[in-house]
């Protein structure tokens, strides 16, 4: 199973509070069934908070859970990080200047290029950055949080699977 860690990188940039959502009715009424595994629509945003680091860790772990088993055992371990923004350091070696167009990173030698004869190498490592996702979902205004997400991870886990952008553009043009 994928490790989920949150870690803010940048402390000198806004930080939000934990989202304090409300309690989500069903249609009839009565409280949704706790083992559902889904976040509830907000539909009343007055004294709501962005999603922290810990808000998106769980979203993603949703996201990791809901893979098929062949995937999800192939990906497991790949340790999954959720950040506010990539580290200075990645951006320049990227030549990405702005941090809010970087949402997601996949770092590790990916399963087609390892060979047993390697040394072990450090796990690989998913990247997850939350202030470029929040401000994707906020611009499309057609995608859940929980679907970009989820869509961040699984595009960074085709990246552990060798896969290139290229690869991952033309399977999803496919699907």
């Amino acid at each position: 199973m994928a490790r989920l860690a949150a870690k803010s990188k940048r402390p000198d940039q806004l930080s939000f509070p934990v989202v304090r959502r409300p309690a989500c009715r069903r249609s009839d009424g009565l409280a949704p069934d706790p083992r559902a595994r889904h976040i509830c629509p907000m539909t009343d945003w007055t004294n709501a908070a962005a999603p922290s680091l810990d808000d998106f860790a769980r979203l993603a772990q949703v996201a990791f859970d809901e893979l098929p088993e062949p995937f999800r055992g192939l990906a497991g371990e790949a340790l999954i990080r959720i950040e506010d923004f990539a580290e200075e350091e990645i951006l320049r070696d990227m030549g990405i200047e702005d941090a809010f167009e970087l949402t997601g990173l996949y770092s590790g030698v990916d399963l087609a290029r390892r060979s047993v004869m390697d040394p072990s190498p450090q796990p690989p490592m998913i990247f997850l950055y939350r202030r470029p996702i929040l401000d994707e979902w906020a611009e499309r205004g057609d995608e859940t949080l929980g679907g970009l997400i989820a869509h961040v991870l699984i595009h960074e886990i085709a990246h552990h699977f060798g896969l290139s952008d290229d690869d991952i553009h033309r399977v999803e043009d496919e699907a």
